[in-house]
């Protein structure tokens, strides 16, 4: 009996600890102290509780603190242990599997959710773009020297906005009062304050810095402030806070904090009159202000009721009495079932933004969406290099365009999250080139040459001088374009067709003749495309490599007597022998293609590969661990050079 009784109080005793503790972490877990929650938690699970609710709630804690490695993890063996798991979890673990560089394997999981549930946007967007991740990746590298300032700290430095010479931002760095000691038990670091740098800028090359760290006077508190904005004569700012009077910190009917919209006003040199706007609410946040162009209307950021998701952007109308209108949802076309953070509005009513929940690189993308007549566009991702596998947000650009900044928390970085600048470097350059006669050589004076861009529409066009001689002048470099050229019964054995518009006119239709060759200049002749990408570890032609390589195709179809050579190139990853093997066999996947579409094996001089071989910079087996992938990205391409034949009749800059 007595032993009985042992073994029942032991029992009872454990599960009172088991409770003690599932109360601990379940409370830090509602107070968003997810750092000491999965603390806690995870001594849950390796004392014997596998229950539901603590690996998910692990997969939360670790997930909300943007640790996708182990957030990953989790979400496995929740899905490996548990069959009736919410939706909400296939989103979750298809970030975290992104995050961590398994895009294939994260959009099958988006495809299970959108077959669970057709009407969950973020599923649904797969379908309409099966190719986001490459076109994303490769987006117009127009963002350049991205750089780490150095006013980044180990704590969590995000945000800003540009007023004068001076970036406003705000750091959890530790300050100099009697409240620095104050730790916020989200993430365990200090609470928040509003900071000013000054802007540093010598050149392109040398990129963009800040100086001088000052916090912001007046308005910072013991809790949270920050994303402050200024009106455009300075006497105003708006900031996101604490619901904290000044004397006491206010929650709702749980105890729960939520952030609220202040603004102030410079009263002789202090900032002072400081009102909380009246769409604030204690049972939900508001926060993450913007205004519009014309400073008529602010949008914010909230999880009040009746949204799309857990964060949505909202507008309201300020009024020419300073009173405000109602808050209004920015409507599905901007906010989706995940996360939109982070609204910024430029000076030519373009919206900035960060989501989770439109498709993109990782966890939280830039997006853009152009405002006119209270409609928004069709958000687009900015893609790489500003967008990665982690955290991208709080973009914000000068009135020039000449220069912006953005935070993430992406690996290399000082800290939690981080601010860089980037530069944007307009790239010009001339596009020259002769049109001869193809049989004779001789140039030909009057052909009309137009420069086509990639949607195949003429955006210049000039007739060749009497040498044959053409030049379009500052052409944008970032762009591709083709250059054709035409001249109207040039040959006698043609005619001009004739068509008929609409209106059953009859128009005369140029004609494009293959006597006509258009020559740009190069050290070699090549047959330009956009870029062909394979898989990694594999030669296999995809299908977007089909599309571009029907562009080879259509080249050696016209011109019979063409012969070219391929070359393939990889990044250093890998063994240097493995690379050349790989690239190798790319070349040669890419040369079999060519003859399985009809054209003659002779006519493919070689099909070689190089490896890393002929890096085109700095990234080899010594620096390849310091490179972004945009840097190794660069080293990975294919030529398709001229050796005999007809000449180079496209034109792309790389």
């Amino acid at each position: 009996m007595k032993r009985v009784l042992i073994l029942i109080l032991l029992f009872t005793s454990s599960l009172s600890c088991y409770s003690q503790r599932r109360y601990a972490a379940d409370r830090y877990f509602k107070e968003f102290a997810y750092k000491k929650s999965a603390e806690l938690y995870k001594i849950l699970y390796e004392k014997g509780d596998d229950s539901q609710l603590v690996i998910s709630r692990l997969g939360d804690s670790y997930y909300y603190n943007t640790k996708s490695e182990e957030a990953e993890k989790w979400y496995k063996l929740l899905f490996e242990k548990y069959t009736e798991v919410p939706q909400e979890y296939i989103f979750r673990y298809a970030q975290t599997l992104k995050s961590n560089g398994k895009v294939q394997e994260s959009d099958q999981w988006l495809e299970k959710l959108r077959q669970l549930d057709k009407g969950d946007s973020r599923a649904q967007a797969l379908i309409n773009n099966r190719d986001y991740f490459v076109e994303y990746s490769n987006t117009q590298k127009t963002f350049v020297n991205i750089k780490n300032l150095s006013i980044n700290t180990k704590y969590s430095d995000f945000g800003g906005f540009i007023y004068g010479d001076k970036l406003f931002f705000a750091s959890t760095k530790p300050g100099d009062t009697k409240y620095s000691k104050r730790i916020y038990k989200w993430n365990n670091q200090p609470f928040l304050n509003i900071y000013s740098a000054e802007e540093r800028f010598s050149d392109v090359s040398e990129g963009l810095e800040l100086d001088n760290v000052i916090k912001f006077p007046d308005i910072n508190t013991r809790y949270h402030e920050s994303n402050a904005i200024f009106t455009k004569d300075g006497k105003t700012v708006y900031f996101t806070r604490d619901n904290f009077d000044g004397q006491k910190l206010r929650g709702d009917k749980k105890q729960v904090t939520h952030l609220k919209i202040y603004k102030a006003s410079l009263v002789e040199g202090v900032w002072g009159e400081l009102k909380e706007l009246p769409f604030n609410s204690d049972l939900y946040s508001c926060g993450h202000p913007a205004l519009s162009a014309d400073e008529k209307t602010l949008y914010f950021v909230s999880d009040m009721p009746n949204g799309f998701g857990a964060t949505d952007i909202y507008k309201v109308a300020i009024q020419d009495d300073g009173n405000y209108g109602k808050a209004e949802n920015l409507g599905k076309n901007i906010n989706t079932e995940g996360r939109e953070m982070f609204p910024f509005v430029d000076d030519e009513n373009t919206m900035y933004f960060a989501s989770d929940g439109h498709l993109g690189l990782g966890a939280l993308d830039i997006f853009e969406s152009k405002i006119s007549q209270n409609e928004f566009t069709k958000p687009v991702n900015v893609g790489a290099p500003l967008n990665g596998p982690l955290d991208d947000f709080a973009f914000v650009i000068s009135e020039d365009k000449s220069y912006g900044y953005f935070s993430s928390n992406r690996k290399g970085g000082k800290g939690d999250d981080d601010i860089y600048s980037f530069v944007i470097y307009q790239c010009k350059e001339d596009i020259t080139g002769l049109v001869t006669d193809a049989k004779t050589g001789k140039p030909i004076e009057g052909a009309t040459v137009r420069l086509i861009d990639e949607k195949g529409e003429p955006i210049k066009q000039q007739v060749t001088k009497i040498d044959g001689r053409y030049l379009f002048e500052d052409i944008d470099c970032e762009n591709k374009f083709t250059v054709a050229a035409t001249k109207e019964d040039y040959r006698n054995d043609q005619k001009a067709t004739e068509t008929q518009d609409e209106d059953k006119k009859s128009i005369v239709a140029d004609l494009t003749l293959e006597s006509l060759i258009v020559e740009k200049p190069k050290e070699q002749a090549q047959i330009v495309i956009n870029p062909i990408y394979f898989d990694f570890d594999l030669y296999n032609i995809r299908e977007d490599a089909e599309y571009e390589l029907e562009h080879i195709v259509t080249v050696m179809e016209n011109h019979p007597d063409m012969v070219i050579k391929i070359e393939s190139h990889t990044d250093s990853r890998g063994t240097k022998a493995y690379n050349r093997t790989l690239s190798t066999n790319r070349a040669k996947s890419t040369r079999d293609y060519l003859v399985s579409r009809g054209i003659a094996a002779n006519r493919i001089e070689s099909a070689i590969g190089y490896g890393e071989d002929q890096l085109l910079n700095d990234c080899d087996d010594t620096n390849r661990k310091k490179c972004s992938e945009e840097e190794h990205q660069k080293n990975r391409r294919s030529y398709f050079y001229i050796v005999k034949g007809g000449k180079s009749i496209s034109s792309n800059n790389n």
